[in-house]
């Protein structure tokens, strides 16, 4: 470790200046030992805070009786969809079949209750085995964590790495970068094989047990493969122009940092869904026809600029279906799952495209990456306060005294540590947030007259994913950043009963 003196007079050192070194050695020496502490018993406390959650979620899957609350309000959709003509009905099933065949497993033009009711033990069982097994694999996580921490695995890490980087006659202190990119490659390898095995038993048994997992043991092997090969390729990189403007950036380096950050967000949101996407799934035009023409009238009444309207062959993977946009300024694109245009008819899927079309003319998005920026800035502005203290690096493992604390190390100890509280914090106040802000979208979508549509569209898209019907109230505002699904329906039904 560097002497303390040192590190005052780095220029990138932004606080002690007026602090002697015994009074900044005392400070610190106690930081360490409370930081060490406090997230060991901040790890544990919502550890147990959430695996009570995950036991009264458990309960609710448990229960065999259908939700009253939710049998009548979806009996009064089935109510408002039967007053609808036999003639309509019947066009609309000749344009579903016109268009591919027909709807899988779900019959989009008979009542949407004796479905949710035929299915709800299907969705009690999916969701009790997800909550099982969530609870057995944040359990190994946390003693993963915590054992790594106590045992001090980063250091043990960071030896190893540079070792490594000797043989290649690379000095630790002046190749900090190289060294740097040798220890994320060999974290990253430990981390996916811990990992492994949880995604496998998600995959292969949970997922196909329930109907829902399409892959094969060679596509999921290509795509961990896929995935490893673009963490290195765009990972490195991007850690090492990271340190440099670290190193380089002197006091004020958290505003560089900064705009590197945004800088690197926006190429990713550029990048990823027009060159790294593709990697792993098709993405076709969809066919001309009414649906594609009423998408297309629908962007433009809204004046958003589409440009491109994709399908996705997510059925390849999964029977689970989404629909998403991206793009930025006037290049627009909207991309709608395969397994989406089989599940509900064009009316719902125009009232769905309404809902998210919504988050961007009501500013949600922006908002939320303007939220992004805050917090990067917020949390390495929090860094470059703490980030040269010595013991509280010592405290976790890596109290070498001739050497100075390598950059990603403090990095890492920093968000596991004295940041995690206020992560957690932050992250349960934007799970609000996007609750609120599904409220408004489906509001928006009513408001284009499309409520109904949309209701029973949220309900298919339910009905077929076995999504929970009757969640527990404290899990689900704690985890669900999407509202429940009855609570979405009375929502609306309250603003279409407000309007008339």
């Amino acid at each position: 470790m560097v002497d303390l003196n040192e590190v005052l007079s780095l220029p990138w050192r932004p606080i002690y200046s007026q602090v002697s070194a015994y009074e900044a050695g005392e400070a610190e020496t106690s930081l360490g030992k409370w930081a060490l502490a406090a997230t060991v018993i901040f790890t544990v406390a919502v550890f147990l805070l959430e695996g009570i959650l995950d036991r009264r979620q458990k309960r609710a899957y448990q229960t065999t009786q259908f939700p009253a609350e939710l049998a009548k309000t979806v009996s009064m959709i089935d109510s408002e969809d039967s007053t609808s003509s036999d003639n309509a009905a019947s066009v609309a099933a000749a344009k579903d079949a016109g268009a591919g065949g027909g709807k899988k497993e779900i019959d989009t033009h008979k009542p949407i209750l004796p479905q949710l009711k035929t299915k709800f033990a299907k969705s009690q069982a999916y969701g009790l085995d997800k909550v099982q097994f969530s609870i057995f694999s944040s359990s190994y996580e946390v003693f993963e964590s915590i054992s790594f921490l106590l045992l001090g695995f980063l250091p043990k890490a960071w030896d190893w790495s540079a070792s490594i980087a000797e043989s290649f006659d690379w000095n630790e202190r002046d190749n900090e970068i190289k060294v740097t990119l040798i220890f994320l490659v060999v974290i990253t390898l430990v981390g996916t094989v811990t990992s492994l095995p949880f995604e496998v038993y998600s995959t292969f048994f949970i997922e196909k047990k329930h109907g829902f997992n399409k892959q094969t043991v060679s596509l999921f092997t290509m795509d961990k493969i896929k995935s490893l090969f673009l963490t290195f390729l765009i990972g490195g990189p991007f850690v090492a122009g990271l340190l440099k403007i670290i190193i380089w950036g002197g006091e004020h380096f958290y505003l560089y940092v900064w705009a590197f950050m945004f800088a690197f967000s926006v190429i990713m949101m550029t990048a990823y869904p027009v060159f790294i996407m593709p990697m792993f799934n098709k993405y076709e035009p969809l066919d001309d026809g009414d649906l594609k023409t009423r998408i297309y009238d629908l962007a433009g009444t809204l004046k958003y600029p589409l440009t491109n309207l994709f399908v996705m062959d997510g059925s390849k993977r999964s029977s689970h279906s989404n629909a998403f946009m991206f793009g930025f300024g006037k290049n627009k694109r909207i991309v709608l799952f395969d397994t989406l245009i089989d599940q509900v008819h064009d009316d719902e899927i125009l009232a769905i495209l309404g809902h998210e079309l919504g988050h961007w003319k009501l500013g949600h998005t922006l908002a939320n990456f303007v939220i992004t920026q805050l917090y990067t800035g917020a949390a390495f502005y929090c860094f470059s306060l703490c980030y040269t203290s010595q013991d509280l690096y010592r405290a976790f493992g890596f109290d070498g005294e001739d050497r100075p604390i390598p950059i990603i190390i403090a990095l890492m100890l920093y968000f596991q540590t004295l940041w995690a509280p206020v992560d957690k914090v932050l992250s349960f106040v934007m799970t609000i947030f996007s609750r609120v802000n599904e409220f408004a979208a489906d509001r928006f979508s009513a408001e284009l007259g499309m409520s109904s549509k949309l209701q029973s569209g949220l309900c298919k898209i339910h009905l077929e994913n076995l999504g929970a019907m009757a969640p527990d109230r404290w899990y689900s505002k704690y985890h669900y950043s999407h509202p429940p699904l009855v609570e979405r329906l009375s929502a609306m039904m309250a603003f279409d009963k407000k309007s008339k």
